[in-house]
């Protein structure tokens, strides 16, 4: 499996008949060097550029065997006088290639290896521009996504001047160092510091950290599936969702105890299925220029939601769950602000006192996870004033946050601690779930992630996309950060139906909520959220004709229950995604750059219409024989361009699956 071929002071490494890498004095594999970063903070955007003061590559200058397949290499620069010695050995059926800590002064590391221009790169975590990464470089640093996220737009133009939040192709708040190759590989770094993969060069792949990985861990299988499945397999996987969670859509309501009994009424009058009513503001309202946030204080409001507890329990009752919103984060002065302040549970800065963070025209402190007390402390939170008090689940927000002065009570360096942030909150979370001994009931959700998120979050949600058409940052980058999560061992995700972002002249429109709606039926979870700036954007209940649209996607989404619910209990037991790029089923061209289509499971195809106005679009169908799931029209591989009124998406399902009759009944 393992073979490495060494001659005059250059080396080939193979494994499983991939070469991996092939070093030389020309071309070495391990270069170091030091660098000095000017790192700039603003409301989670983060400005980062890195001065290179030495760079150098080291040669090999040795190597041995243990006779068991481990190797020893040696690489150093006599000059420098500075030697670096890695073990390479397999390990679970996967290579693993370990380091030690850098040699002082020496604070930067890079690899070279072997790539080819033809191959297809994806993962990195979760990419909302682009699936398929050869060609570019991705630095790998969680942070708000930006809004519009595409420099040579006007929006992101905007973005930037006037609040510095515009993003990039590469912004994202779920970074991981990941990524798969078409040839037939996984590689996995294990470090949480800043990190450049660079898939711009045609025949090398370079990797750059901010310290050496302890180890990098290369897995392949027979296809490219398995090799997705072994991602989870090797970093963790999610568990099932709660079994309620399927009946139908999440409704984002918020606005107080009777808003949200009458809004849910009017859906369910217009047949909505309901599964539950999501309430952000259930601990209460705070409003900025950016629009309506909320209080950060994570206790019941009384005042804005009279008799709550009352109303979740008549819910429940009925079969509508209620669920609320928390992040790591307190609001400066709240009780549990003051509570968690006297007790030592927040983030310290450089002087010793709380580092107080600016989250947009207000303060916050964080929750110190790196403290085994703070973390128990703030389970007990969640346990008490969310899940004792009756809520079925939350949106667990934020994670991204950490500024690189933080002084943290593990004395972890900011630096480090930044990116595995993300990791510790979401471990908080599933904790506080199974110590309430209610785990099974209970569904969280995150925006931000890295590799533990495999293991300890239950869902991911894409975050906080424009209300708008963007390939970006609108309804098509949900479906790409969807993809992009799963090949980077991510199964379970979701997005806002309709956006979020309403800023700089944004409003969502009666068309994009319903294709986004559409799009939600064939995904793991349907959610609606009011965005930002409610006023503005066009509502589920804004009138009949939407709420019928809903009630139409809904149906769909929850008749398809025994189907999604199999879907679900795949990911979590082998691996395999619920919405996954098409090749990792038909591994042909040219799906292996295809982001506008997905499979929804194995026998479903789903090409969401992701354009304004458009009325039909081009669907690429591979070798197959497909059933229109509304038509019942049957096709066969090959480009169409098929009709696609609202309320009737091209989607398709495989003429000989066994679900094929629920498939035929969801329209009758």
């Amino acid at each position: 499996m393992l073979n490495i071929d060494f001659r005059d002071g250059s080396f080939s490494l193979r494994y499983r008949d991939i070469v991996l890498i092939e070093h030389s004095p020309a071309q070495p594999w391990m270069s170091i060097g030091r660098g000095n970063p000017s790192i700039d903070f603003y409301r989670g955007n983060f400005f980062i550029e890195d001065h290179s003061e030495e760079f150098f590559p080291l040669h090999l200058c040795g190597h041995s065997e243990s006779g068991e397949g481990d190797w020893e290499l040696r690489f150093g620069d006599a000059e420098k006088k500075t030697e670096i010695s890695c073990r390479v050995f397999e390990r679970g059926g996967r290579l693993t290639i370990t380091f030690p800590p850098l040699p002082a002064p020496y604070n930067r590391f890079a690899l070279r290896l072997r790539g080819e221009t033809a191959e297809h790169i994806y993962g990195c975590g979760e990419q909302f521009s682009y699936l398929d990464l050869k060609g570019r470089n991705f630095p790998l640093w969680t942070q708000e996504q930006g809004v519009g996220r595409n420099k040579a737009t006007e929006i992101t133009q905007t973005a930037d001047r006037l609040d510095r939040a515009g993003g990039d192709y590469h912004t994202t708040f779920y970074p991981q160092p990941t990524f798969v190759s078409s040839r037939g590989y996984f590689l996995h770094a294990e470090t949480y510091a800043y990190a450049d993969f660079d898939f711009s060069a045609p025949d090398s792949i370079s990797l750059c950290f901010w310290e050496a990985p302890g180890e990098i861990t290369v897995g392949s299988k027979m296809s490219l599936m398995e090799t997705v499945q072994d991602i989870s397999a090797f970093l963790g996987r999610q568990g099932p969702l709660p079994n309620w969670a399927y009946d139908g859509v999440i409704l984002g309501i918020q606005g107080g105890t009777e808003t949200c009994r009458s809004k849910l009424r009017a859906a369910q009058a217009a047949g909505v299925p309901v599964a539950g009513i999501w309430a952000q503001d259930w601990q209460g309202e705070k409003y900025t220029s950016f629009g309506k946030r909320l209080r950060w204080n994570w206790q019941w409001d009384p005042h804005l939601y009279p008799c709550l507890d009352v109303f979740i329990r008549e819910l429940q009752q009925e079969g509508v769950r209620f669920l609320g919103y928390i992040n790591c984060n307190l609001l400066e002065g709240s009780p549990l602000f003051i509570e968690a302040k006297e007790k030592g549970h927040l983030v310290r800065d450089e002087t010793g006192g709380i580092l107080l963070v600016d989250f947009g025209e207000f303060n916050g402190g964080i929750v110190d996870f790196t403290c085994e007390n703070a973390r128990s402390w703030y389970k007990g939170v969640i346990r008490t004033y969310l899940i004792d008090f009756g809520l079925s689940g939350w949106m667990a927000d934020f994670g991204e946050y950490l500024p690189i002065e933080s002084v943290l009570a593990d004395k972890t360096p900011a630096m480090i601690a930044h990116n595995a942030w993300p990791g510790l909150w979401a471990q908080v979370n599933h904790e506080a779930a199974v110590e309430s001994g209610k785990a099974d009931d209970l569904l969280f959700f995150m925006r931000a992630g890295n590799a533990r998120s495999l293991s300890w979050c239950q869902m991911m949600w894409a975050g906080d996309q424009n209300v708008d058409w963007s390939e970006d940052d609108g309804l098509p980058s949900a479906l790409t950060g969807a993809l992009s999560a799963a090949m980077s061992g991510h199964g379970l995700h979701h997005s806002d139906i309709g956006g979020y972002t309403t800023l700089y002249g944004l409003k969502r429109s009666k068309e994009l909520f319903l294709r986004w709606a559409e799009f939600a039926a064939f995904t793991s979870l349907m959610r609606t959220h009011e965005g930002n700036r409610p006023p503005d954007n066009w509502q589920f209940d804004s009138d009949d004709e939407t709420l019928a649209g809903l009630a139409r996607a809904a149906k769909i989404h929850a008749a398809l229950k025994p189907y999604i619910k199999e879907l679900v209990a795949q990911n979590a037991e082998k691996g395999i995604p619920v919405m996954a790029p098409i090749f990792l089923y038909y591994p042909q061209e040219p799906f292996f750059t295809c982001k506008d289509q997905y499979m929804f499971g194995a026998d479903m195809l789903v090409a969401p219409v992701l354009e304004e106005g458009a009325v039909s679009r081009k669907v690429n169908l591979p070798k197959d024989t497909w059933v229109h799931l509304f038509s019942g029209e049957v096709y066969h591989g090959g480009v169409f361009d098929v009709a696609a009124p609202m309320g009737t998406p091209p989607v398709f399902y495989r003429k000989d699956s066994a679900y094929g009759p629920l498939f035929a009944a969801v329209m009758k």
